[in-house]
Parts: C-alpha cells; sequence; structure tokens
C-alpha cells in the first residue's frame, strides 16, 4: 500500500535496522521499544492484520512463526522472549500491516 509505512521500509524508502530479511518477511528494530530487544517482523505481502490474513497466506504465517524463536535467539533472546500480534484498533494495533512484536532482554 502507497501509505504504509512498513510497505516503504520493504521497498527501502525509510530506514530501519535491518536485523533479519529473506524473500518472505524482513525484521528490524522496533524505534519505539517497549523492552531491551523489540523487534518487528513482517511479512512482504501486505495484508492489513491478522484479522485479514487469507487462505493463501497460511504457509507465509507458518514460516514466519518458526523463524521467530530463531530471530530471537540471534538477538540474544536465548533464555527467553515474548511474542505480541496486536489485531485490530480495538487491540491495540497502530500500524496497519501485520507484524509481530519479538521482545525480551538479554542476560
Amino acid at each position: 500500500m502507497e501509505n504504509c509505512i512498513f510497505c516503504k521500509i520493504i521497498k527501502q524508502q525509510i530506514p530501519a535496522k535491518v536485523v533479519y530479511e529473506d524473500e518472505n518477511m524482513l525484521c528490524f528494530k522496533d524505534i519505539n521499544p517497549a523492552a531491551p530487544v523489540h523487534l518487528l517482523l513482517i511479512p512482504k505481502v501486505h495484508f492489513d492484520s491478522l484479522a485479514h490474513a487469507q487462505p493463501e497466506h497460511e504457509t507465509l504465517l507458518g514460516k514466519m512463526m518458526l523463524k521467530v524463536p530463531q530471530i530471537a535467539a540471534d538477538a540474544g533472546l536465548g533464555n527467553g522472549f515474548k511474542t505480541q500480534i496486536n489485531t485490530g484498533k480495538g487491540g491495540g494495533q497502530e500500524v496497519f500491516h501485520l507484524h509481530i512484536h519479538i521482545m525480551g532482554k538479554t542476560v
């Protein structure tokens, strides 16, 4: 989408501190962290939220969920981490492009 900040990050129109990227997803540091380590994992295909996911997104969502522990470990969160997906305005979502928060603190 044209005005989506995450789509602009994917297109490298807005800078981000990328920690992981492949053909399907991108992970970068949150600019307003709620934890010492706070990353956002986004799909490269745009859909607004988990509530907007379609059957064709099933494989992508599975790949993203399986990638989370690896990204967390690489970020120093081997002892544990928290994931969060805010869905819709009532669920606290602020950027309407599906994203998974990966948060924790290194020890």
